[in-house]
């Protein structure tokens, strides 16, 4: 524990020290925000409370993209190594690098909804626990695939590619540049096999709907299950040396943590919930404003 602790405020001091981190973690962030407020939600309070979901899971989704190349970074540079030479395990190393990302997270996200408030005075953000518990989830799963990522890559050129090939799908087809319902139905299809659709749908319900957390049973639960099982597969993969390359058939592995959202996007093909909270928020934004704003299956 004290190692973890210890190697958790090691990378926090390293990211702040980072010039790239404040643009990449703090102001695009921040651009995004102002960017579906102001332009997408045209500042009207009921629509920037609509996008407000979808603006938090990227800043959550995006976790992973630094992660994998901070840690393929630190092999290639040969840093790993160094530690590697302590009492320092994967396990360790793995958990301070979600930890501290989910520490660097958090302030922006609490900055973006107090703006939410006094900028564009949004009435109200809904089950703020809600909020902050699929937060912390979500950065800790997608955190964990970016530890799958940095595994099975040897490169920082292959992370990238392997990186753009992951995060496209997921900010296209998830709900979070396009409202979900604004897709066509095969994309929509498409989208219940993304751990990102889950995000975006249990922070959009979370702040438009307020729903308790108990009521987002799939989506808290798959993102656990798979954060979970994300993490213990990069910890079976970790490497501390550059020469080491990944076999193969390890990468069989490191796929098996698309299964809980291949059986779950399967099951939502018939059951459809997903969809019909994204579709019953998506009708609630645009109704008059004399309509009032409606939970999922119609009630006020």
């Amino acid at each position: 524990m004290t190692n973890l602790a210890t190697l958790t405020r090691m990378r926090i001091r390293l990211a702040l020290r980072n010039r790239m981190f404040y643009f990449f973690s703090v102001v695009m962030p921040l651009g995004f925000f102002f960017l579906w407020a102001g332009v997408f939600a045209k500042g009207v309070p009921r629509a920037v409370q609509f996008y407000l979901g979808p603006v938090l899971a990227l800043n959550v989704m995006g976790s992973f993209w630094g992660l994998s190349a901070t840690l393929v970074t630190f092999r290639e540079q040969g840093i790993l190594r160094r530690f590697h030479v302590t009492p320092v395990t994967a396990s360790d190393m793995l958990a301070s690098s979600v930890l501290a990302n989910f520490s660097l997270t958090i302030p922006v996200v609490v900055m973006e909804l107090a703006l939410a408030r006094v900028v564009f005075h949004v009435p109200t953000l809904g089950d703020l626990f809600t909020t902050f518990v699929m937060v912390a989830v979500g950065t800790i799963s997608f955190g964990a695939l970016g530890l799958v990522v940095a595994s099975v890559t040897n490169t920082m050129q292959e992370t990238q590619v392997l990186n753009q090939l992951l995060w496209l799908p997921m900010l296209f087809f998830s709900g979070a540049t396009f409202p979900i319902a604004y897709l066509s139905k095969h994309v929509q299809h498409i989208a219940l096999f993304l751990p990102a659709t889950y995000m975006v749908s249990a922070l959009q319900n979370g702040i438009y709907f307020g729903q308790a957390v108990w009521r987002l049973p799939v989506q808290l639960f798959s993102l656990v299950a798979w954060g979970a099982l994300s993490f213990f597969v990069s910890a079976q993969l970790f490497r501390w040396e550059p020469e080491s390359k990944i076999p193969r058939n390890a990468k069989l592995l490191a796929a098996a943590t698309v299964i809980p959202f291949l059986l779950l996007g399967i099951y939502e093909q018939g059951n459809s919930k997903i969809l019909k909270d994204a579709q019953a928020a998506f009708e609630s934004v645009n109704a008059p404003d004399t309509q009032q704003t409606r939970q999922p299956g119609g009630k006020p």
